[in-house]
């Protein structure tokens, strides 16, 4: 099979074309043959060598996110059966990924792939779809009537976390750094979008919450954004990030101060660990259902073929795109 890797860490132009052995599945495993894949920030973290312990072993296969066929199923498989259309995100981090005809993943880290968008559409949700979704109904408790500040909400992550939000009965009010982020933001749900280089906390807290504070301030971006998601949240309210780095230099007195809640997310976890990886499916099976529902669809700004894997990464780090940048296999 034909399968694109990196054999070293480097810039986007470190990917390879090579033939690898078609993998065989493992009891509880599945093989499918891969539709499409997308790229995320650990994508090009991994390929960057800038998070090492997550990269998979050289030759390494990137891509966390997969739609596809299966192919065959590993002993004591009953979920899935050979033709089944389904998404997941069996790999790409401490396993090989999906930038390959074929990939093999725990039956536990897929679904069924939703059936309102196309089978390739449906890679580009798995990581930002189980962030958002652990972000809001997981490591923080978003209900009907919620005041919910969204940052980055024209990103991968927050494009989506918008959407859930919405569906969850919140008040969104969306951060973008450009009017195009911010009217994305506003056609997929957002009650308002602020320029958050012109408006500091203390304005849209007053504007959007009457002072208050947000219930629950949604962050995947992390630096100085956790820092003014403290300014931003009420008392007794909840801060969600994907990134907590930044606290190395931040401190985290206003969380004592105001008794906060901090959950920090990391959604490949159960892949890394090789435990729990069922979480994955169950959290993919509910995704779907909305998607089928209508409540929550990935917004895709570019498509690449996995042949131009280096092209995509470089727009990924470039910052400018909005929702996701999907690759095919073709």
């Amino acid at each position: 099979m034909t399968a694109h890797v990196i054999e070293e860490y480097g810039d986007p132009g470190v990917f390879t074309e090579t033939e690898q052995p078609v993998p065989d599945p493992a009891p509880g495993e599945i093989r499918v043959e891969v539709v499409a894949s997308s790229v995320n920030p650990v994508d090009y973290k991994i390929r960057a060598g800038h998070i090492d312990p997550f990269a998979p072993d050289f030759p390494a296969t990137l891509g966390c996110d997969i739609s596809g066929v299966v192919d065959v199923v590993g002993e004591g498989v009953e979920r899935f059966e050979a033709g089944d259309e389904v998404y997941g995100m069996p790999g790409g981090a401490g396993r090989q990924g999906a930038l390959a005809d074929y990939v093999v993943g725990h039956a536990g880290t897929f679904a069924d792939a939703p059936e309102s968008i196309p089978l390739a559409d449906a890679a580009a949700l798995p990581v930002v779809a189980l962030t958002a979704w652990e972000m809001l109904t997981d490591k923080s408790d978003v209900g009907l009537g919620d005041d919910v500040l969204v940052y980055g909400a024209s990103g991968g992550v927050g494009h989506i976390g918008v959407q859930i939000a919405r569906w969850l009965g919140a008040n969104v009010v969306a951060t973008g750094s450009t009017a195009e982020k911010r009217d994305l933001a506003l056609d997929l749900g957002a009650d308002a979008a602020i320029d958050y280089t012109e408006t500091d906390p203390g304005a849209y807290v007053a504007e959007h919450t009457d002072g208050a504070g947000f219930d629950t301030v949604f962050d995947p971006i992390g630096d100085d954004h956790l820092a003014t998601a403290f300014e931003a949240v009420r008392p007794f309210g909840s801060v969600v990030t994907t990134e907590s780095s930044a606290a190395e230099d931040l401190s985290l007195a206003p969380m004592h101060q105001q008794s906060l809640e901090l959950g920090v997310v990391l959604v490949i976890l159960p892949v890394l660990l090789g435990e729990g990886q069922e979480r994955v499916g169950d959290e993919l099976e509910d995704i779907a259902t909305l998607v089928d529902d209508g409540a929550v669809a990935p917004h895709i700004d570019r498509r690449f073929s996995f042949s131009d894997v280096d092209e995509a990464h470089e727009l990924a780090e470039s910052g400018e795109f909005v929702g996701k940048i999907l690759l095919v296999n073709e």
